[in-house]
């Protein structure tokens, strides 16, 4: 059956490491990550004469919900062509919205699909460092104003999808440490790879 999988977590949390190890360890992967989208993102920035603040309200009105949309669009259409579609995305808002998650699942059932969920449990001191190491323009706000950034940051486990123990929708996959990181990811290969 085709999927879409969704890599999520709040910014730090290893998405793309994760996303692109899974990416090489399954097969017919169509591997989408949303942060190709932040030169366009950027140019609409300087269009419009505001500074480069990816936590902004101007970025919220006017480009956080477009890049979803594009992305999704953009795995929509791969599902024609091969079987899995794996997104990295923080997707932070989105997997707490039943009504969202519920019109997504119904898209990817029209078209043959299932969705599924990983959230990457990771502590946030340990993405705070991470940001200060990956040294991006895209973090810049956020480190500059960390208290208040993480204030507003969820950092716990969406229930949208239903228990992880018991729903095949939703993949924890820790990543406080290596050590976490190899034996989730050990515990969710199967997992895919049975689906």
């Amino acid at each position: 059956m085709k999927r879409m999988i969704l890599v999520t977590s709040p910014p730090g949390c290893g998405k793309t490491r994760l996303s692109k190890r899974l990416a090489t360890e399954l097969s017919h992967v169509v591997y989408l990550d949303k942060d190709t989208l932040i030169p366009l993102s950027k140019q609409i920035f300087a269009v419009a004469g505001e500074p480069y603040n990816r936590s902004s309200p101007f970025f919220k009105a006017h480009i956080r919900n477009y890049e979803y949309e594009v992305i999704l669009a953009l795995g929509f259409e791969a599902l024609n062509y091969d079987d899995t579609v794996l997104i990295n995305a923080p997707f932070s808002r989105e997997v707490r919205d039943p009504a969202y998650m519920q019109a997504l699942k119904t898209k990817l059932e029209d078209l043959g699909a299932k969705l599924v969920v990983i959230w990457i449990v990771t502590d946030p001191e340990v993405c705070h460092q991470r940001m200060i190491k990956r040294n991006s323009d895209r973090d810049t706000w956020k480190l500059a104003n960390w208290d208040e950034y993480i204030a507003g940051i969820d950092f716990s486990i969406p229930d949208t999808l239903g228990d992880p123990e018991t729903s095949e929708n939703l993949l924890l996959y820790y990543n406080s440490t290596d050590e976490m990181a190899d034996a989730s990811l050990a515990r969710i290969l199967p997992l895919l790879d049975n689906q």
